[in-house]
This record gives C-alpha cells, sequence and structure tokens, in this order.
C-alpha cells in the first residue's frame, strides 16, 4: 500500500503547526493590497488545501484569525505573530508558501499569479513550467 504524502510546516516559535495531505491544490501567488499587507511582502505564494486535508497539531492548536472580508479570515500565530494564511468560509485552507518546512515540492510550485497590477512595475513576476 502505498503511504499518502503528507506537507508539514509551521510558525516561527512551532506552537502552530500543520500537516496538509498532498497534492496541493491551486497554488498560486498574489499581489493584491491585502496580501501585501498581511505579508509584508509585495506578492504572497498561497497553496490551497480543502479544509478536511489540514490538520493543525501544534501546542496551539489552531492558529488565531481575524477576519479580512466577507469570505475570508486571516490566520497567524497568536505567540509568535507569524503569517501562516487564510481560512476561507467555502471549505478552504490556504497556507502561505514561507510557512512550509520543505517548500520545494513539486505540487506546491505556483502556476499563476493573482492581482498582478497592484504590484509595482519594477516587481517582475515570472512562474515557470515545469
Amino acid at each position: 500500500m502505498r503511504q499518502k504524502k503528507i506537507h508539514t510546516g509551521g510558525c516561527l516559535c512551532r506552537a502552530v503547526r500543520f500537516e496538509a495531505d498532498a497534492p496541493a491544490a491551486r497554488p498560486h501567488t498574489c499581489s493584491c493590497k491585502m496580501c501585501q499587507r498581511h505579508t509584508g511582502s509585495l506578492t504572497a505564494i498561497w497553496v490551497e488545501f480543502p479544509r478536511e486535508a489540514v490538520r493543525w497539531v501544534g501546542p496551539l492548536g489552531s492558529p488565531s484569525t481575524w477576519r479580512s472580508s466577507d469570505i475570508s479570515s486571516r490566520a497567524f500565530c497568536g505567540t509568535c505573530g507569524s503569517s501562516i494564511g487564510a481560512i476561507d468560509d467555502q471549505p478552504t485552507v490556504a497556507i502561505l508558501l514561507g510557512a512550509f518546512d520543505r517548500t520545494s515540492a513539486v505540487d506546491l510550485q505556483p502556476t499563476y499569479h493573482s492581482y498582478k497590477g497592484a504590484r509595482p512595475k519594477w516587481w517582475c513576476i515570472e512562474i515557470r513550467e515545469t
């Protein structure tokens, strides 16, 4: 029997940890202003999973959240403040790629870019096909 691949990750202090069943869905980059402010970066890299594919396994359990829109809440560690991702009302958990322990898995590679127009014109995003 083939073992299921699991992605792991968490925050800086390791109080919030997750396990997410592969394969990931809809990995993408985004340069909208909300993502910029959530991450402190010009572009966020998101990896989405169905809610039932993500387990919060750290000592704090699930991350703290802040309601950021009518459809989503931003997720972060209540201890160290690390951004973890977003938990949408639809059954989706979007995790920031930087929160993963191993970021090079093929199914985590972004396939498209959202809100290109919100980035500074000098900021170039290139997603290479594999």
